[in-house]
């Protein structure tokens, strides 16, 4: 494995929302893991998600068994208690009118202490950082974090907005994009829907614009995965390079190293302990994972039909539900408290606030995994080998549920959450199909091929293990 010279230097920078600070910092890792230098540059009052296993030293470094992560905090100019996931408009608006001006500030002030940076690779829901990066002469990377396939329809839908035309008129219109198949309105990233609000398009136009800054788009993705060549413009494939999956080590079948998920604050120790050696005492292939990620919250009726459905399919599961719906659980099972429900599925039932998702899903008791399909958790159930039942909501998420449930065929789409119209039944008949449906097997067998690609993409000399190789190689001068 290449080592990059010691006065190799890159910062990384995002917002701390931890769907965005999780693949940053495992990208951290593989960094360092090849001798390069790293600083991470995120807004000041997120430092309370910095995950508990790890110490923030004085000297502003995130240590761990490999080589330091130099940490930094820059306002984005909101107070602590200002709720940024309720009030986004605001909370973008903020980032870029101040917190985009603190950062400059910041990398001035350590290149005065005599930090150099070869490179800054930023978040692209920052896409101001660009134009920042070269008012400092410091070359530029993105760092996408959705599907290579997403990418596809945002830089379309910018620069050829005449393939979504349909869309506006008939939500049950069909759009036919360059290099991809046929894809229905409900498939499509919801930031450009047209009930979207105006900033989040905005967003995407910003972020699309940015690109003629940037050398290089890093994408947590692998070739096996998606074909960038055969899903992105011409004009774009030469930056393009996947150095993904970016996940810990441990669930690509290599050396352990400390876990990169972040609890956002709860301390997950016991938690963690109490879900491993549940899960020790299952049978293999037999427990259903239910988790939908840090931000989405369902609604008092989705989670009466899930519970619903749960123990209606007589099977064991572990469900992560966080804090804000804990409330909802106490009316589950119409109407009957939480205590019920969990005596009705004892000995076959772990609900959880947390849980340590990647060892999750490598563990051999997991047989499928009931997810919104959030880019991370798409990436870490292919890496796990693990069937889904998709239940996307916004964002990207249904189209990555169609790249899983269509492209794929690891599993199956049980409804997107954002419209309600999740039964108990269609819960215990996804279940019921992908644990022992006539495609069960070959579900299980293509999540096992993606799981071993994944792996190989990694290993020394992989696909997306040369990217990155070449990647450094690149801001060394070496090529």
């Amino acid at each position: 494995m290449p080592v990059a010279p010691e006065n190799i230097h890159v910062m990384l920078i995002t917002i701390a929302l931890l769907g965005h600070l999780n693949p940053m910092l495992k990208f951290a890792r593989r960094l360092t893991r090849k001798g390069v230098n790293v600083t991470l540059a995120t807004t000041e009052m997120d430092c309370r998600r910095m995950p508990r296993n790890k110490t923030l030293a004085s000297d502003g470094s995130l240590s761990s068994t490999t080589a330091p992560i130099n940490v930094e905090f820059f306002s984005d100019g909101l107070s602590p208690e200002f709720e940024r996931d309720k009030h986004g408009e605001v909370f973008f608006e903020s980032l870029y009118n101040v917190g985009s001006k603190n950062l400059s500030d910041l990398l001035a002030e350590l290149h005065a202490k005599g930090m150099r940076f070869s490179c800054v690779v930023y978040n692209p829901f920052l896409p101001w950082v660009a134009e920042i990066a070269s008012d400092h002469g410091i070359p530029c990377a993105v760092l996408w974090i959705q599907a290579w396939g997403v990418l596809s329809i945002y830089y379309h839908y910018c620069t050829n907005p005449h393939h979504f035309i349909d869309m506006e008129k008939d939500p049950n219109a069909i759009i036919r994009l360059p290099q991809m198949s046929p894809l229905a309105v409900k498939d499509l990233p919801s930031f450009i829907l047209p009930s979207s609000p105006p900033f989040l398009k905005k967003l995407v136009l910003d972020f699309t614009r940015s690109l003629k800054k940037v050398k290089w788009v890093l994408g947590n993705s692998y070739d096996e995965l998606e074909d960038k060549a055969q899903l992105l413009p011409i004009d774009l494939r030469s930056s393009l390079r996947s150095v993904g999956p970016l996940v810990s080590p441990a669930m690509l079948g290599q050396e352990v190293e400390e876990a990169n998920n972040i609890s956002g604050g709860l301390d997950t120790s016991n938690v963690e302990s109490s879900c491993m050696k549940w899960l020790d005492q299952q049978t293999p292939n037999s427990v259903i994972y239910v988790s939908f990620g840090s931000m989405l919250i369902l609604s008092q009726s989705l989670v009466e039909n899930i519970a619903m459905g749960l123990k209606n399919s007589n099977r064991p599961f572990l469900w992560v539900v966080p804090p804000p719906e804990m409330a909802f659980m106490k009316a589950a099972i119409e109407g009957e408290p939480l205590h019920k429900f969990m005596e009705e599925t004892m000995g076959r039932g772990l609900v959880v606030m947390w849980s340590p998702q990647e060892l999750v899903l490598t563990h051999p008791a997991i047989a499928c995994f009931v997810t919104h399909c959030g880019w991370n958790s798409a990436i870490e159930t292919v890496s796990g080998g693990v069937p889904v039942i998709a239940t996307p909501k916004w964002s990207d998420q249904p189209t990555n549920a169609k790249l899983l449930v269509d492209v794929h065929k690891i599993g199956v789409t049980l409804g997107n959450v954002l419209e309600d119209a999740i039964s108990a039944r269609g819960v215990e008949d996804c279940i019921k199909e992908v644990m022992e449906g006539p495609r069960a097997l070959e579900m299980r067998k293509r999540a096992m091929q993606l799981r071993e690609a994944a792996r190989r993409a990694l290993r020394d000399c992989g696909s997306s293990d040369k990217n990155i190789d070449d990647f450094i190689n690149e801001i060394t001068g070496k090529m």
